[in-house]
């Protein structure tokens, strides 16, 4: 049975002990996929939702938008992403010289864990017609990293400075998109 405060404890724990032991943490949780989804509640809104933050660990609730798109960015901390309800596209990008190029995809579903280190850049996409629910593990603070992270504007690659707030109204948008039609 997942426990929400459990599982905090578990991943602060696991963190000590590098990117594989939180990767079996949030492995665990993801298998239980129902009582997670009970504990968190089902999606009642796209968002990013914090669990836990600190400067060494973050613990993000993501829930994206039906056929949401986020624009490529990185994180500047190593990552582990747990999928427990839908799907995640993720595009993996490389640098070029000026911008960036496709490298890589992965696609998760429900039940599967992937490991980003903490140079990787990535785009990310729900490509069902439903929400999507995903749990991240950050090694560092997300919303106050160390050191400044970038994002990437869709149609030109250009890079720019990391904007949460712009990031929050991705969600926004995409759940006012989806709703406007369905």
């Amino acid at each position: 049975m997942f426990d929400k405060d459990r599982f905090i404890q578990d991943c602060k724990e696991a963190a000590t002990s590098g990117q594989v032991a939180l990767r079996e943490v949030v492995a665990e949780a993801v298998s239980q996929r129902a009582s997670l989804m009970a504990e968190l509640g089902e999606p009642q809104h796209a968002g990013i939702t914090p669990l836990y933050r600190s400067p060494e660990l973050t613990i993000i609730n993501f829930v994206w938008a039906p056929c949401m798109n986020l624009l490529p960015h990185n994180h500047q901390m190593t990552a582990v992403i747990g999928i427990y309800e839908g799907r995640e596209d993720n595009i993996f990008w490389r640098r070029t010289e000026g911008s960036i190029e496709a490298a890589g995809a992965k696609s998760l579903g429900a039940g599967e864990v992937a490991t980003l280190g903490r140079d990787i850049i990535h785009s990310v996409l729900n490509p069902l017609a439903r929400m999507s629910c995903a749990i991240h593990v950050y090694t560092g603070n997300f919303f106050e990293p160390h050191e400044p992270r970038s994002q990437w504007e869709h149609a030109s690659l250009r890079e720019q400075p990391y904007d949460i707030e712009q990031v929050r109204a991705v969600f926004h948008d995409a759940e006012a998109r989806f709703k406007a039609v369905h």
